[in-house]
């Protein structure tokens, strides 16, 4: 019998990070830190507060410094623990202890599909999350956690379950928008069943304002579809297109779900996240918002 327990995670990490190109000419855009937290660190703790305990890594060239942040690095960490502080080991050891994380190599920059294809030989027939890796969500608690909150759709109905946003038509081109009839104008937060999905429409033929952010459950008949999906521009195989099929065929339901979101991958979004972030901070909060104050009042 089948599991219906979401017990495994993709995050696709092989993007060339262009948006931030030249600083991630060397260093993966997943690593830049949100104040002093790479990125990818948020993205891999909102996995683990849902309660799952492997990650799949995909990643291509040059991004070997992600594989590293998890690993030991002996020198440092002794002379962290010889002055005191190995407080500043406690995330990373967590997640060491408690997650098992694979890294698979995708050998050219394919698309999103492609790079979830890469995945299948440690996924089998089980369903999965996937998460981007440059889109962050901040939660303290499960019933906050959009990944958490996904996989137990899953285990209710069986069926793919994708988190989507309310955006203006006008941004359309920057997202996958779903297909949903009847119910556009809805909160969609108790769910519903899509009937497609279309990639970056131009906002005339954006089929609705709800976007896919970047957090998904998928049944493994996923990888059925994104093996007939046609290779695109630039031959990259969309996941959209395989969601596209697959919705003719099988049922994904599409929720919207409050919580704390940051585009990390986006130049403006990966700023607000950066000053939202400290300003959490009871070591930076203040002074922080003293000089915005101060910036502002000039």
């Amino acid at each position: 019998m089948k599991s219906n327990h979401v017990k495994k995670a993709v995050i696709p990490a092989a993007g060339l990070g262009t948006r931030f190109f030249p600083a991630t000419k060397t260093i993966p855009k997943e690593m830049l830190p949100i104040v002093d937290k790479p990125t990818i660190l948020y993205v891999i703790e909102e996995v683990m507060k849902a309660g799952i305990e492997e990650v799949v890594l995909i990643q291509g060239r040059g991004k070997t410094a992600i594989e590293d942040f998890f690993d030991v690095s002996y020198e440092l960490e002794e002379k962290l623990v010889q002055d005191g502080k190995e407080a500043l080991l406690k995330d990373l050891n967590y997640i060491r202890n408690n997650m098992n994380i694979i890294s698979l190599r995708q050998k050219s920059a394919l698309g999103l599909g492609h790079a979830i294809q890469c995945s299948r030989s440690v996924i089998g027939d089980e369903p999965f999350a996937v998460l981007l890796g440059d889109e962050i969500t901040l939660s303290s608690t499960k019933s906050e956690n959009i990944t958490y909150f996904l996989c137990e759709q899953y285990k209710k109905n069986l069926a793919s379950s994708v988190w989507v946003l309310p955006i203006d038509k006008n941004q359309s081109e920057k997202y996958g928008i779903v297909d949903v009839g009847s119910s556009s104008d809805s909160s969609l937060t108790g769910g519903v069943k899509i009937s497609g999905v279309v990639e970056k429409p131009k906002p005339q033929k954006a089929p609705s304002g709800w976007a896919l952010p970047g957090r998904y459950v998928f049944s493994p008949k996923i990888f059925e579809y994104l093996d007939q999906v046609k290779p695109g521009h630039n031959g990259e195989i969309q996941l959209s297109d395989a969601m596209h099929a697959m919705a003719q065929k099988e049922n994904i339901y599409a929720y919207s779900f409050q919580t704390r979101r940051y585009d990390a991958g986006d130049k403006l979004g990966y700023l607000i996240a950066n000053i939202e972030v400290a300003l959490d901070r009871e070591d930076l909060g203040k002074d922080l918002l003293h000089y915005l104050k101060n910036k502002i009042n000039k």
